[in-house]
């Protein structure tokens, strides 16, 4: 698995929404191989991206873990 992809249960302060973005897109740059995807593959690329950041998003709340909608609280 991607080592840069952060663990986003028990963390403290909560993981954000750009926390979870920024996991999906490691996660689908590892599985396609694309760091950066031609401008023929950008959509699936970052539909892909959304779909992954809304299904972490549904586990973390069917597991009880909340997500914070901005940035985290410093």
């Amino acid at each position: 698995m991607c080592r840069s992809i952060k663990t986003l249960r028990g963390v403290e302060p909560p993981a954000t929404e750009d926390d979870v973005a920024a996991a999906a897109r490691q996660f689908v740059r590892k599985i396609s191989g694309y760091r950066t995807p031609s401008q023929a593959n950008r959509d699936a690329f970052e539909e892909a991206v959304a779909d992954v950041a809304a299904t972490t998003c549904a586990l973390l709340d069917r597991i009880g873990v909340p997500v914070a909608a901005g940035p985290p609280e410093r």
